[in-house]
């Protein structure tokens, strides 16, 4: 069950450090011993130093992970955009998408689309809600549901969610079978898809749901510069 989002929890201490709920989108090594994380929290995406990260002893280790969030803190006096991180505890593991590389590919995707348009400032926290919810539905599956249309379905779901919290979100035509942005040159689609825009998550046609996939990947293809090749690959792999 989804851990609920408990909304800005970003508070100063001391007039020095920050301390904020964050959900883990890169690591990075710095120096042998050291990485450089970056953070999605309800203020934007940060980026901290954890210094002797990897070393037997540290306090850190595993307390973090792609796909944790997190309850991290931060000197936010530091100069230059990387942050030192002082403590860091975790508060949603996500262990299911270490079991799955299809479902690990897609949450990778989700991580690096919120990386390219995630805002900074309070605009944040919708974005920081959206990750963890997209992340945390990737762990709803039951054994009777069939999995590629489950995995198409969460794919669609939070493209058609970033695109609407990026202002992007394709409008469908008065007659439901066409989707433009903003009254430019439509996109002409099926009822079919028109009707799985509205509702991904409750689709359970694979062919649907593909196409619904392909329609907005040629929304993509003329409004946002996202590696389309990578998102070729995540449909592949979450295909097969």
């Amino acid at each position: 069950m989804a851990r609920p989002f408990r909304g800005l929890s970003c508070s100063a201490m001391a007039g020095e450090t920050v301390k904020c709920e964050a959900i883990c989108l890169r690591i990075a090594p710095w120096s042998r011993t050291s990485h450089i994380v970056a953070w999605l929290t309800p203020h934007g995406i940060v980026h901290t130093s954890v210094k002797g990260a990897v070393r037997p002893k540290s306090a850190f280790l595993g307390q973090y992970d792609l796909n944790y969030t997190c309850e991290i803190v931060y000197y936010a006096r530091a100069k230059g955009e990387i942050r030192s991180q002082r403590e860091c505890s975790p508060l949603e593991m996500r262990d299911f998408l270490r079991l799955d590389h299809r479902l690990f590919a897609l949450s990778d995707y989700f991580r690096a689309a919120v990386c390219d348009l995630a805002p900074a400032g309070s605009e944040a926290e919708e974005w920081f809600g959206l990750l963890g919810g997209a992340l945390d539905s990737l762990g709803d599956a039951s054994p009777s549901c069939g999995m590629v249309a489950f995995r198409l379905a969460r794919l669609v779901d939070f493209e058609a969610k970033t695109l609407e919290l990026a202002g992007l979100m394709p409008e469908l035509g008065s007659d439901g079978a066409s989707f433009s942005l903003r009254g430019e040159r439509a996109i002409p689609v099926t009822s079919e898809i028109a009707r799985c825009l509205r509702n991904p998550k409750g689709e359970k046609n694979i062919q649907i749901l593909l196409d619904t996939a392909r329609a907005i990947g040629v929304f993509y293809t003329f409004h946002l510069d996202n590696a389309l090749e990578t998102r070729r690959m995540v449909v592949k792999i979450i295909c097969n």
